[in-house]
């Protein structure tokens, strides 16, 4: 069970890859940056399964915080608490639906192999390489949804546009909101955010280490 938790865990060394001899790739990684999602996807690598483990069979949300035990002991994770150990931004849009149009349409041919505008009902083998990449990391570590990581859907390129074209997110109202489905007993949302959950656990020294 454990494995499940974080078989589609992202982790970006920023530190590296903009180091990287890729012009493409380093803009692509320039606007993740940018977008104020470097601490959250490129916090401490590290990964404590049976916490997981326990946070997750335990977990609920009450009053719009994340509730769960790990160990026997409380654990209580608040949106605010989530924005600052991670530096999320707090404005901008909270819901992928008021993303603009214009945007959207933008990214259409600013992604693309071929220059056309991709088609959003289609795959992710339209886009260039950088982009391709970025797909994947929205899927897995930001939407963390289950199913086909090669289908483009409304949602992924939602998410891909908010970077590619800096479009400004409250980062800490929608990751905290996707917590919030993963530990909610009528919720299909896949399980993910096992880095960053692990380090939020250690940081309230509920780890024996």
């Amino acid at each position: 069970m454990a494995s499940s938790l974080y078989s589609n865990a992202q982790h970006v060394d920023f530190e590296s890859v903009l180091g990287m001899d890729d012009p493409g790739m380093v803009s692509m990684f320039e606007a993740l940056v940018a977008s104020g999602l470097r601490g959250f996807l490129g916090c401490p690598a590290i990964v404590y399964e049976d916490a997981l483990v326990d946070f997750f069979e335990n977990a609920s949300v009450r009053s719009g915080v994340v509730i769960s035990t790990v160990g026997g002991q409380l654990v209580e994770i608040s949106e605010k608490l989530f924005a600052e150990t991670f530096e999320l931004p707090i404005d901008g849009l909270g819901d992928l639906s008021e993303m603009p149009k214009d945007a959207i349409f933008d990214a259409r041919s600013i992604v693309s192999l071929s220059g056309e505008p991709i088609n959003l009902s289609g795959r992710k083998n339209q886009m260039k390489m950088p982009f391709r990449l970025l797909c994947d990391i929205v899927a897995k570590a930001i939407s963390v949804k289950a199913g086909s990581f090669n289908a483009i859907t409304v949602e992924k390129f939602s998410l891909l546009t908010a970077v590619v074209c800096g479009v400004k997110m409250n980062w800490a109202k929608f990751l905290f909101g996707v917590l919030k489905k993963m530990v909610s007993a009528k919720s299909k949302q896949a399980k993910g955010f096992a880095i960053q959950i692990s380090l939020l656990l250690a940081t309230k020294s509920l780890l024996i280490l």
